[in-house]
């Protein structure tokens, strides 16, 4: 009798970033302010996390979503040859504790399922074939809408001409706006800084800028991928882009290097600035079932 096969959620997604990095492509800095921010069409559900830029990298023209069993509930099919996406979610299981007591112990467990987007599903009832996606917000002051907007924000300061956020006395400070060649650069660059500031004791408590961390090291990394893809998310929201962004070989090969040293990193750094751009626009965290939810898991 053959065992069934075996996959590793964590390995599939990583080297399906990893793909993609060596094509030169960057899939969390794909916005998806064109075609809306990625959700499931039945339930009108946001996609979070890492589904949010598995789904708005792909480049359709509107950015909803179905599972197989939804397209065959509403009577329609995916087209002949089409495949469907792979998204991640946690599954909680109960399992006995190690000790000889009756408790249960919860653990997660990485599971996946794929979508179809309905470019992909042909036969739509009328009441699905014709939806727009959402209206963007298209001016620069969404940008301070966003920062006005974060609960215990930190003092912002313009005291020297570097970017960085100081955890030690919560303060971030940036160079001067005109320093920068357009507005939408010195935002990205703030909304990084920001994201790294939730991690603070006083908000989100997170252990990658709580704990002492050397440059290069591990969690410094993760912290800096959790930094980068929270202010893409802000981008987004504020549906500005920075074209100065690096994309230079040198900075997509540390990315590969740091991702085939830990292939759980993408996932969990996706968790975090989920839940960080959550706290920056003042949205109440939910459980669910996606995975870059907020289940707190060991790294390596």
């Amino acid at each position: 009798m053959n065992k069934p096969q075996h996959f590793d959620v964590f390995s599939i997604i990583t080297n399906r970033i990893i793909e993609q990095l060596e094509q030169q492509f960057v899939p969390w800095r794909k916005p998806w302010s064109e075609g809306g921010q990625p959700q499931n069409l039945i339930t009108k559900r946001h996609y979070t996390g890492i589904n949010t830029w598995l789904l708005g990298s792909l480049g359709y023209a509107q950015n909803y979503f179905l599972t197989w069993k939804q397209v065959q509930a509403i009577g329609a099919n995916v087209r002949k040859g089409e495949k469907g996406t792979m998204i991640v979610f946690w599954k909680r299981l109960q399992r006995p504790s190690e000790d000889d007591t009756d408790q249960q112990k919860i653990t997660a467990v990485l599971r996946y399922y794929n979508v179809f987007n309905i470019a992909q599903v042909e036969n739509l009832p009328s009441a699905y074939d014709t939806v727009d996606p959402p209206e963007a917000i298209v001016h620069i002051g969404a940008c301070e809408d966003i920062i006005q907007g974060m609960p215990n924000r930190p003092a912002i300061r313009h005291d020297f001409q570097n970017a960085y956020y100081n955890p030690v006395q919560d303060y971030i400070n940036m160079p001067k706006q005109q320093s920068f060649n357009t507005s939408e650069s010195y935002y990205s660059v703030l909304f990084h800084e920001m994201v790294h500031s939730t991690g603070h004791r006083s908000r989100l408590n997170r252990r990658e800028i709580v704990e002492p961390n050397k440059f290069g090291s591990e969690p410094y990394s993760i912290e800096e991928l959790t930094a980068e893809i929270g202010a893409c998310f802000l981008n987004s929201v504020a549906n500005i882009m920075d074209k100065e962004f690096d994309n230079s070989v040198a900075y997509i090969a540390g990315w590969i290097s740091a991702l085939k040293g830990n292939k759980r990193m993408i996932v969990y750094a996706s968790g975090q600035a989920q839940k960080a751009t959550d706290y920056i626009l003042n949205i109440s965290s939910y459980q669910d079932s996606e995975a870059n939810e907020y289940v707190t898991f060991k790294t390596h």
